[in-house]
This record gives C-alpha cells, structure tokens and sequence, in this order.
C-alpha cells in the first residue's frame, strides 16, 4: 500500500461494483476512473468515505434513493396501447427522447412490453434504489493546475 491519502486536490482512481438491497449487481467498473476529490463529484457520500484511504484500500457505502438517483417518479411513466406505438419503440430497451416547450430533453426508456401495451419511464434506471457501492483506491496523484481550475480530472487510459 502507498502512503498517500485521498484527500482534497488529489486525483483519485477508483473501480466499483453497484449493487441492490437484494444483491444483485447492477454495475460493474474494471476500468479505473479518475475523479478530483473535493469537488462533490461522487454521489451520496461517496467521496467523505473515500477520504482518507490510502491505494488499495476498499470500502462499501450504502446510497439511499434520496442521495443518489433520487425516488422513483411514477409523473415520468406512461403506458399505451402498443398500436399507437412506432415499431422501433416496441422492445425492451428502446430509448426514445422527447422535447419539452423549453426545450429540454428527456430520454425515456421502454421497460415492459406485453401484447397490449408499452411502457416508457423518463426515470434514471436506478432512481427509487438504495444502492450499495464497493469503491477501490487504485491510485492517487496530485492534481494538475488544470484539473484543480477547471474543478475535475479528464478521462485518463490507465
């Protein structure tokens, strides 16, 4: 183990694996990410319970709803009768985006299709969770100039 810490201006490199209440998994990151500690880029507490850790270190954090992806909003799910659906919206995963008179963009994805109906949810796939994320320190490094003004560190190959 090195004897850096994670700690403000440092970018840190971390793998993690999100998992349920259930356990089922949900994600997996094998690819280290890099982030800039400090700059409240982790959600739901993540980044408080990385500080201090040294390279190789590991730690688990449950993430409720509310600190997360939020609770799940039943306002941003809809069903219909899969006649009134376009074909390319008429399977699993199927992704439509949708513009508001403001012009802001939701993307909606299909999440159940049966004979009768299909159903599009505007909601983050992992909102209303509580979501158990494993972290690993993978490394630590001082902060560039850039990183520390620009508040985070770009996407590193490792």
């Amino acid at each position: 183990m090195s004897d850096k810490r994670v700690e403000s201006n440092k970018v840190v490199s971390i793998t993690y694996t999100i998992r349920d209440e259930q356990d089922n998994m949900l994600e997996a990151v094998e690819i280290p990410v890099d982030y800039l500690h400090g700059s409240g880029s982790l959600i739901g507490g993540i980044e408080q319970a990385l500080s201090g850790l040294a390279e190789g270190e590991r730690v688990d954090v449950t993430v409720p709803p509310e600190h997360g992806f939020g609770p799940w909003d039943p306002s941003l799910s809809f069903s219909d009768v899969i006649e009134n659906v376009p074909p390319e919206y008429r399977r699993l995963g199927a992704e439509a985006e949708f513009h508001n008179e403001d012009g802001e963009v939701l993307t909606m994805r299909v999440t159940h299709v049966d004979r009768g109906t299909v159903t599009l949810d505007g909601n983050h796939p992992l909102a209303g969770k509580t979501l158990i994320f494993a972290v690993t320190i993978k490394g630590i490094r001082d902060a560039t100039a850039d990183e520390l003004r620009n508040g985070v560190a770009p996407p590193q190959l490792h």
